[in-house]
């Protein structure tokens, strides 16, 4: 990050933005407690961390394990909030979201699922906190641009544009909701997080959710997470990882013939999704090496049981989304 780096719609340096926005969030609050849920991801965390430093402990973190997060990143997360000093409760809630998801297919209707659960979830935790009146949101422009279109129509939705309910009573607090993704990676900087945190892939809210296409169960989430596990610590080892935006597998809701040890198999095929974006308006497809491609798909075929096919999506954003629901 150079100091000349200047935040589109503030005019300010992330250095000056940070100074600002803590001075006005303690102005703001006063001596109010702020609840706030904790996604594991830049966006979130950025925001938590300014509010922090703007109010300490007044912030109460709640970071809930929806089981749809990747392969043990509940544990890694929590230890990492933890040690930049925050607030945070961990809630393990697999079994509820799962419930809720069971017989859905539709991926709005798999939104409002999570979404719906996760503020049940969240709402009986921050009930035990006293004197609540602010909610903190990890909101930036993107996910506000995307949420709204000319026609009135979302391009999809969002779990924190518009997706809260009616009777609440708390006010919002939303530092980066003018700001993008790479905008809110340097105030992150400026704040002193760690670049290996400020640099994970984006994930989305719903997490896995929204890459298994089709019903969600905990069958399906084990083996999105093992195959994921594969690609993404393949591009770690690879050095690729932080040459690409975001990096996801897919899982499909077919299955496809296939052959191992000299039998037939009918198992479900994967797709790997890399992109190279600076603000995830607009992506195209990264172009991974073909030697990388072949190895990660044999690793997944040969470790992940249920897998025998693995494809990569080639296509740009637009016309198609980063995400496949």
């Amino acid at each position: 990050m150079t100091e000349e780096m200047i935040i589109r719609n503030t005019g300010n340096s992330p250095a000056s933005f940070v100074k600002q926005t803590i001075q006005t969030l303690h102005d703001q609050i006063g001596t109010d407690n702020v609840v706030m849920g904790l996604s594991g991801g830049v966006d979130s965390t950025v925001t938590a961390v300014l509010l922090h430093k703007a109010i300490g402990n007044q912030l109460h973190c709640i970071f809930v394990d929806h089981g749809l997060l990747r392969k043990n990143e509940f544990e890694q997360v929590l230890d990492s909030y933890q040690h930049m000093g925050l607030n945070v409760t961990g809630l393990r809630a697999q079994k509820r979201f799962y419930k809720a998801l069971a017989g859905l297919t539709d991926p709005e209707s798999k939104r409002k699922a999570i979404g719906h659960t996760f503020i049940e979830i969240f709402d009986e935790e921050a009930c035990r906190i006293t004197d609540v009146k602010w909610l903190g949101q990890g909101t930036i422009y993107p996910d506000i641009v995307e949420s709204k279109s000319a026609s009135g129509k979302a391009i999809k939705s969002h779990h924190n544009v518009g997706g809260l309910p009616e009777t609440m009573k708390l006010s919002l607090v939303e530092p980066l909701k003018m700001l993008y993704k790479d905008e809110v990676r340097h105030v992150g900087a400026a704040l002193g997080i760690s670049p290996a945190f400020l640099h994970r892939h984006p994930f989305p809210g719903p997490g896995l959710g929204i890459r298994i296409l089709g019903e969600v169960t905990a069958e399906r989430v084990r083996i999105l997470q093992e195959a994921d596990h594969i690609f993404i610590e393949g591009l770690r080892n690879e050095g690729l990882y932080d040459k690409v935006w975001q990096a996801a597998v897919i899982l499909l809701p077919i299955h496809t013939v296939g052959v191992t040890n000299d039998e037939r198999t009918y198992e479900n095929p994967v797709v790997l999704r890399a992109v190279c974006s600076t603000d995830a308006m607009t992506a195209e497809w990264a172009h991974l090496p073909y030697h990388f491609l072949e190895k990660i798909s044999k690793d997944i075929i040969h470790n992940v049981k249920g897998v025998n096919r693995v494809v990569y999506d080639i296509s740009s954003k637009p016309p198609a989304t980063i995400e496949w629901e």
